[in-house]
């Protein structure tokens, strides 16, 4: 029997894993820190703001608890700084160091490349497109009928809400 094709999101993480493999062994090249998925995916949700371990924790759809090991790893690693939050006494905001923004920059800058050799091998038309795809407004995700696996067949799905506009937003 044959293997049914990849659907659409297990195609777009493996698109994930592929650039963070890529990003990863570059800065591992490039002599940098080695850093997890999880930690990179807590370094690149700040990108220049400040955050709460909790916000960080929605932001990436991890627990709390997962997000404060990998926060508190970054900054032993001297990439993140924890700073009193103004707001209340009792919590505290994570933002990158000025180590932690060097890094990023390069990071960046690999990605750039990563992306360059991505173009050469699907080519540049077909990056752009996923970039276009990706990019478009795809609005909120629908509330669609669950097949009827017991009869075969898919329950019948009625249009998206009008979101008052020919196109999702």
């Amino acid at each position: 029997m044959s293997q049914p094709a990849p659907n659409l999101p297990q195609l777009l993480t493996q698109a994930k894993r592929w650039f963070e493999d890529a990003l990863l062994a570059a800065m591992r090249a490039a002599g940098e820190q080695s850093v997890s998925p999880a930690q990179a995916a807590v370094f690149a949700t700040l990108d220049g703001e400040s955050a709460s371990i909790a916000d960080l924790a929605r932001r990436i759809g991890v627990t709390r608890q997962t997000a404060h090991q990998a926060v508190h790893s970054l900054i032993g690693m001297g990439l993140l700084e924890q700073t009193p939050d103004p707001a209340s006494a009792r919590s505290s905001l994570v933002r990158v160091s000025a180590e932690g923004a060097r890094v990023h920059r390069r990071a960046l800058a690999a990605i750039a490349v990563i992306e360059d050799v991505l173009a050469e091998r699907i080519g540049v038309v077909a990056v752009a497109s996923l970039r276009d795809a990706l990019n478009a407004p795809w609005g909120e995700p629908p509330l669609v009928d669950s097949p009827d696996i017991d009869q075969g067949r898919p329950s019948p799905v009625g249009p998206p809400p009008s979101t008052g506009g020919d196109r999702p937003r």
